[in-house]
């Protein structure tokens, strides 16, 4: 065994990589770019390395730098990871050529699952069934045109060298073609370096069943079973599940035993994962083979027991495996939900900052959460907006649903625009509970999915007036009144008024609204009311973990409620809201400028303006593209207009919020 190896990766995986070799005495090697000075997987590694500056070509795709810092360390293995250079053999090759074992597969597997059109052609010679499509090399726009058109549409558009959703493309009219291969040919250029792009038939509420495969350097291959991850916006994976849902014994069996065909084609050794689509009449296709340890490989090891990363590890430094096939069985049923910084009303577009707070259900045999970051560590725009993955397991589908629900409503994060409370609901979702389960799901279940919203209870704006309470109460005991008489009722913050009941009325807004809390001191209690509403008796008092334990008319409960300058987030049975204490003393308050400009809905770069200053345009019309954490995002016209100029050119970078252009609506242009 190994006694040190470097991970060249960040975040979450880099973080679970490290606590395994910790459990196998390995020692550890983190390497971190400027952005991820003192970031968690840095705080817990052994060691670690500084490789360059925050962009991902600075750092961490950096093979040179990586390679050297494993050198300089000691290193006798390097650990890729998922993402990054995880899959590429250039990446390989170095390591090789440094003397450095690569934890992954071997050079020729990588080179030939690394395209996902050739990856098809041995899958052809191989008998894995694959889906209809072209694969050929002949890049041409017209003659990729001309084959989505013999395939018949939908099509998809998908990167050859792609991942995780990355320049990929359901395209449904010959007519939009054109612009949804140029975007993908960008994206997957942008990505992986690599614009080749491969057309299949789109297969119609399919299911994206995955199996995961081991194997080491003596010709034993096994199934781990299979995982569902058919839950996904754009096109990535958000909540994945084992076992399969529906699977029977016989498919199963099928699917797992194309799964080891695929490994054997290419002599594959270490872990792997075969991504199969699976059509409503059973029938599945060869979809790509991901050469690396997957995002959701908890959920396996919920099922099976058994660390994958300690296998990766074992078979990585010359052993075999530790089980054969039919000593491998499935235990109970895992959810895998992960928890993005990311805002599902804004279609998931990625949210970056500080995490204020950051608190975590409690772990134990049925909850796992894999966390990339901690409290006060920042969200940045380089890198996946992943913050942590939550996963539960229990004896059986049903008992599992239950922990997850319970494990979101106990996850609380105050800084960034996170997509827990969609989770909440897409696991409350009635197709999602009876498994009717589809790629096309969260589309589908839009209406349950995203709820208009709804003002809070009255109840919230109590909890946030007894926060506002509890808090004065707290400065007030760490910072006591100079001069000798600290019991003079004048320093005192107890609402007492001379001869008179003059309530204290606390001001907060929510959703472009003022309600007004009036609060009356009764000693050791208040009573509280709305405008129009009844009188509540509540009790409030902070307790050691930093909660509020309240008592409203007799029922008591713990709630979180965090600042964030005059921001409340009050976290409440399972939900949260976010209020606004409005200064008493503010006597206006600005107006937005009204100017018609557009701004970037998130940090990150122009790649493209797609019209010219001056130009008219109809309402939805493309004006131009930016690019954050290698995904495209469109700025399109909002009505018809005249764009009068842009800010900025393309290769700049933007500032969420930035004016990026300014447009002049049809009836004033």
């Amino acid at each position: 065994m190994f006694d040190r190896i470097l991970i060249a990766n960040r975040g979450e995986i880099a973080c679970r990589i490290i606590r395994t070799a910790r459990k196998m005495g390995v020692g550890t090697v983190a390497v971190f770019s400027t952005a991820d000075a003192g970031a968690r997987h840095v705080r817990l590694a052994d060691e670690s390395v500084f490789i360059g500056a925050s962009e991902p070509k600075e750092s961490y795709l950096a093979i040179d730098k990586i390679v050297a810092a494993a050198l300089r360390t000691g290193a006798q293995a390097i650990h890729p990871g998922y993402g990054f250079l995880s899959e590429n053999a250039r990446f390989r090759r170095a390591c090789d050529d440094a003397g450095l074992v690569f934890i992954g597969p071997p050079l020729g597997a990588l080179e030939k699952m690394g395209s996902k059109s050739q990856a098809k052609k041995l899958m052809a010679a191989a008998q894995v069934p694959l889906t209809p499509g072209y694969h050929g090399d002949d890049q041409d726009a017209a003659r990729l045109q001309t084959e989505a058109d013999a395939i018949g549409y939908p099509v998809l558009i998908k990167a050859s060298s792609g991942g995780g959703g990355k320049g990929m493309r359901r395209v449904d009219r010959r007519l939009d073609f054109a612009e949804a291969l140029a975007s993908c040919k960008r994206e997957a250029a942008a990505s992986f370096s690599d614009d080749h792009v491969l057309i299949e038939k789109y297969i119609e509420r399919p299911r994206h069943v995955e199996i995961q495969i081991f194997a080491d350097g003596f010709g034993e291959c096994v199934s781990l079973f299979e995982r569902d991850c058919s839950t996904q916006r754009r096109h990535q994976k958000i909540i994945e599940e084992a076992p399969a849902p529906g699977m029977s014994d016989e498919l199963r069996r099928r699917m797992g035993e194309a799964a080891v065909a695929a490994a054997r084609a290419v002599a594959y050794v270490g872990a792997g994962t075969v991504e199969f689509i699976l059509a409503p009449n059973g029938e599945f296709f060869f979809m790509e083979m991901n050469t690396r340890l997957q995002v959701e490989h908890p959920v396996t090891e919920f099922i099976t027991g058994i660390d994958l990363v300690e296998w990766q590890l074992r078979v990585a430094a010359g052993e075999k495996l530790p089980l054969r096939q039919e000593q491998i069985m499935i235990g109970g049923h895992a959810l895998e939900a992960r928890i993005y910084a990311e805002d599902p009303a804004r279609e998931f577009l990625p949210s970056t900052g500080i995490l204020r707070h950051l608190r975590t259900p409690e772990q134990s045999e049925f909850v796992r959460v894999d966390a990339g970051a901690d409290q006060g560590d920042s969200i940045s725009p380089y890198y996946d907006p992943m913050i942590a993955k939550l996963i539960v397991h229990d004896e059986n589908r049903e008992k599992a649903l239950l922990r997850m629900r319970r494990a979101l409503a106990e996850f609380e994060i105050v800084g960034v625009a996170t997509n827990v409370e969609f989770l909440s609901r897409l696991f409350a979702c009635p197709a999602f509970v009876k498994a009717e389960l589809d790629t096309g799901l969260i589309e589908r279940e839009r209406a349950f999915l995203f709820p208009e919203e709804q003002a809070p209870p009255d109840e919230v704006f109590f909890i946030a007036a007894l926060a506002v309470l509890v808090s004065e109460a707290d400065l007030e005991r760490a910072n006591p009144p100079a001069g000798n008489d600290l019991r003079s009722p004048w320093n005192a913050r107890d609402g007492w008024r001379l001869n008179l009941a003059d309530p204290r009325i606390l001001v907060f807004e929510q959703g472009g609204q003022r309600v007004e809390v009036a609060i009356a001191y009764r000693g050791k209690h208040f009573d509280l009311s709305l405008a129009g509403g009844g009188i509540s008796v509540a009790k409030a008092r902070r307790e050691a973990d930093g909660r509020l334990e309240l008592d409203l008319d007799g029922v008591v409960q713990r709630v979180t409620a965090i600042a964030t300058g005059a921001c409340w987030r009050i976290f409440c049975a399972g939900r949260s809201w976010a209020v606004t204490h409005v200064d008493p003393l503010e006597t206006r308050r600005a107006e937005a400028a009204s100017h018609g400009g557009l701004t970037a809905p998130m940090p990150g770069r122009v790649i493209a303006l797609l019209t010219e200053a001056g130009a008219r345009v109809e309402k939805g019309a493309p004006l131009m593209i930016l690019e954050a954490m290698k995904m495209e995002h469109r700025i399109a016209a909002p009505s018809e207009g005249a764009v009068r100029r842009f800010f900025f050119a393309v290769g700049d970078q933007v500032t969420e919020g930035a004016e990026l252009l300014e447009f002049e609506p049809a009836e004033k242009a």
